[in-house]
């Protein structure tokens, strides 16, 4: 049974440009958050420290020395001014206890735990007070101690006025605090993401009327993309597409016109045999000269086929990754060996001289870039001529001429002969083998030229010079 797959989802600029700003942004607006609601929690602990503060000191400026038993005695009464900042609200409680010059209990809760000073750090008042939290039957609650001088005529001394207040009322302050600035937080970052979706929408915009523009296009149409309206941003990519598609026109041109020229080399042999064929049906020849001149026909179709293949399978070596390393002279010699009964043919004087020449090449790439190039040096090379092949290895090169002694081609037919079915001079031929030379050695990444050998002003020959990378260079 088959599973149907769901197609792994695609990146998106835009969710990445959103999430690249918007992550950011949230984190730096939680950050900001935080810090916004631990600062309102230290300014209302702040601000109701104050009043814990002015309630100790109400209690405080109440306080009375008296003589009891012929001892100073601190005397407390609390004021109802001390307590009704906390009256008003009944969601917070407040204690208090006073504490004589010797530590003995003068008014308030007598259960209030006793004043701790190593709990409070520093604060913002008198060294004389300090705040700090702690447990009072139960319940949490902010703590203040306030070390209060005393004098009178039956003495002096310092008095120890605790104030506590439970945290209910903080708590909502709190709690309403937080509330307003995640709302406050919440509509800046939704201001936020609006303007960065806005400001995403718009700068991708011409990547979608990019993508649109080439869907609407007819599959025919390779027209350059325009770049003036084009951002910055973009232009690398249209002029990369431009550049794809010019190579894909030169493409489709160079095929177009190869089939051109292809079916019309190939229709004249088969026109010629059919005519050969039925002549000798008539009997208008000798049957041995009919089968001949029938051998010969099929001979030059055979011949431009496997050119014409050759010539299709050399585009293929552009596409083909790293070639293994070949032995130039070994291939070289191999096929002068397969061309010798063509030289003995046609009585030439063959000379061949080579050094080992590693090359990065397909074997078949060598093979053929030889051969095309000895035999049209040997359809040009008169009986009796030389014909000399010197392969030698300079700077990090290995290089190959071929010399022929036929009459040279002139300057305005040199470069086109390189082109397919290009014939010079007068030797036939289907124009192809200089054509299979020229795309072997461009996808090898080297170098090809034909030069006219002149000697005292004339000329004396054609030398083919193919250069190769060694495989051991850089």
């Amino acid at each position: 049974m088959s599973v149907l797959r769901r197609p792994a989802s695609r990146p998106s600029l835009r969710r990445f440009l959103l999430l690249g700003i918007l992550a950011p942004v949230l984190a730096v607006v939680g950050m900001n958050t935080a810090t916004l609601y631990v600062q309102a929690l230290a300014a209302a602990d702040t601000a109701y420290d104050r009043t814990l503060l002015a309630s100790a000191k109400a209690i405080g400026e109440q306080l009375e020395v008296a003589v009891d038993q012929g001892q100073p005695r601190l005397h407390s009464t609390v004021p109802y001014s001390a307590l009704e900042a906390f009256e008003a609200d009944n969601r917070s409680r407040m204690y208090y206890k006073v504490t004589g010059f010797g530590g003995e209990m003068v008014s308030g809760f007598d259960d209030l735990p006793a004043s701790r000073p190593d709990r409070g750090g520093p604060g913002v008042y008198a060294a004389l007070v300090h705040f700090y939290d702690d447990e009072y039957r139960g319940q949490e609650v902010r703590m203040a101690v306030l070390l209060q001088p005393v004098a009178g005529f039956a003495g002096q001394g310092i008095a120890t006025i605790q104030v506590a207040e439970t945290l209910e009322l903080r708590r909502a302050l709190a709690r309403q605090l937080l509330a307003q600035t995640l709302w406050e937080q919440l509509l800046l970052l939704g201001v936020i993401a609006l303007v960065v979706v806005v400001v995403v929408q718009r700068a991708t915009r011409p990547v979608r009327e990019l993508s649109l523009r080439l869907q609407s296009r007819p599959a025919t149409d390779l027209s350059p993309l325009p770049t003036a309206h084009a951002p910055r941003e973009l232009q690398p990519i249209v002029e990369a597409t431009n550049a794809v598609m010019a190579r894909l026109a030169h493409l489709l041109e160079d095929q177009k016109r190869f089939v051109r020229d292809a079916s019309h080399q190939l229709r004249t042999p088969l026109a010629v045999l059919r005519a050969q064929v039925q002549s000798a049906r008539r009997h208008d020849v000798e049957p041995e000269q009919a089968l001949a001149e029938i051998h010969t026909t099929v001979e030059r179709a055979t011949q431009l086929a496997n050119q014409m293949l050759a010539l299709a399978k050399v585009e293929q070596l552009r596409q083909q990754g790293d070639a293994p390393v070949t032995s130039w002279d070994r291939t070289l010699r191999e096929v002068a060996l397969d061309v010798s009964a063509l030289i003995a043919q046609g009585r030439i004087d063959f000379e061949i001289a080579t050094v080992p020449a590693p090359v990065r090449a397909h074997e078949w790439a060598l093979r053929e870039l030889s051969r095309n190039l000895l035999h049209n040096a040997i359809q040009h090379t008169p009986p009796g001529g030389l014909l000399a092949v010197r392969l030698r290895v300079e700077a990090g090169q290995a290089q190959l001429t071929v010399a022929d002694g036929g009459p040279g081609i002139p300057q305005t037919q040199r470069a086109r002969l390189f082109q397919p079915f290009a014939v010079g001079g007068g030797h036939g031929g289907s124009g192809l083998g200089l054509a299979i030379c020229h795309g072997i050695v461009q996808s090898l990444g080297g170098r090809i030229e034909l030069v006219n050998r002149e000697a005292q002003g004339q000329v004396r020959g054609l030398d083919a010079c193919v250069s190769l990378l060694l495989a051991d260079s850089p």
